[in-house]
């Protein structure tokens, strides 16, 4: 299998392991992206979308207008369109794509959709953070029978990065 999705409770730290494993190799090619938190005053603001290349924008924040909304936060679906898709794009000398998140954000954007889509089908290893819960592609990719789902918890998630790059076949 060449597909491992970390799935769990919001603030669990799926982010931070999948940030772990992409500093566990260093001499790997890696494509994709993952999630900065913004926070102003101790309160979350946001979502920054940080590219493996380095490029980064801000794809949501409370004080953005609609219309594509996620409970309290606005959508920049362009910035999604440009980014994620992009980072996303299959290229033959990607060792392994590495998405912080299949959520319902992301989803949004049609262009991250058919990114992952054609990730998915690549043969490419791909670790992923998703959504404990969704609809449509979220449940869609779960269900894909070429898929491993981990559960990242309190009690485990110190050790997953080690895992999971045991996984990739990291020596």
């Amino acid at each position: 299998m060449k597909i491992l999705l970390l799935t769990g409770v919001p603030g669990v730290g799926k982010t931070t392991v999948l940030r772990k494993v992409a500093a566990g190799l260093p001499d790997w090619r890696l494509a994709g992206f993952y999630t900065e938190e913004i926070r102003s005053g101790g309160e979350r603001r946001g979502f920054r979308l940080v590219c493996f290349d380095g490029r980064e924008g801000v794809m949501a924040r409370t004080e953005f207008p609609g219309p594509r909304r996620v409970g309290k936060y606005g959508v920049d679906v362009a910035v999604i369109d440009a980014l994620a898709a992009s980072s996303l794009a299959l290229e033959q000398a990607v060792d392994v794509y590495l998405v912080d998140e299949i959520g319902k954000m992301e989803c949004l954007s049609e262009q991250f959709v058919a990114a992952i889509g054609r990730i998915l089908e690549s043969g490419k290893p791909v670790v992923a953070t998703i959504a404990l819960h969704g609809k449509g592609l979220i449940d869609q990719v779960k269900r894909r029978p070429d898929v491993q789902l981990w559960q990242v918890t309190w009690e485990n998630r110190d050790r997953l990065p080690d895992d999971i790059l045991a996984w990739l076949g990291k020596p």
